[in-house]
């Protein structure tokens, strides 16, 4: 895959926690299809190698993603540093999720998103996270969908 071969697409979360919209490398596969190239930091139900119908009716804007077409069989799970761990602390603990299969982008210097591969293991990466959250040195959480038909978070008055 080359960089021809990628563009940027846009995601609408208005009730996020954190962010209001996000954008996300995907490989252009045609009519409207694209597969997700990075692993999401704040949309809930997309991972890693999803396949999404994705259009915009501006040449200027991105393409919004409008569906899920196809589960890559990727699992997302995000991280959050205490501001107390360092980084040479921060790349310790993530190494130790890789027996599992789960590998990691960085955002900034606390924020991570964990991509366990299809044939990983997400509940021994979960558990270790969980390990990890009641040491003090992270807060996580899952990436499933939230609400139903939508990327974004529930809203706040639910």
């Amino acid at each position: 895959m080359t960089d021809e071969n990628l563009d940027k697409l846009h995601i609408d979360l208005p009730n996020h926690w954190a962010i209001g919209g996000e954008s996300l490398w995907a490989e252009i596969l045609g009519n409207d299809l694209y597969r997700i190239a990075n692993v999401p930091f704040f949309a809930y139900g997309l991972n890693y190698g999803d396949v999404v119908r994705a259009n915009s009716t501006d040449p200027e804007l991105k393409p919004e993603i409008q569906e899920l077409v196809e589960q890559g069989g990727h699992r997302t799970l995000r991280v959050i540093f205490d501001k107390s761990v360092d980084r040479e602390k921060q790349v310790e603990l993530l190494e130790q999720l890789e027996r599992f299969k789960a590998s990691y982008e960085r955002a900034d210097d606390i924020n991570v998103a964990i991509d366990v591969e299809p044939d990983g293991d997400y509940l021994a990466s979960y558990d270790k996270l969980e390990e990890f959250e009641n040491n003090g040195f992270l807060d996580f959480e899952t990436c499933e969908a939230r609400v139903n038909s939508s990327f974004d978070d529930s809203p706040e008055n639910e």
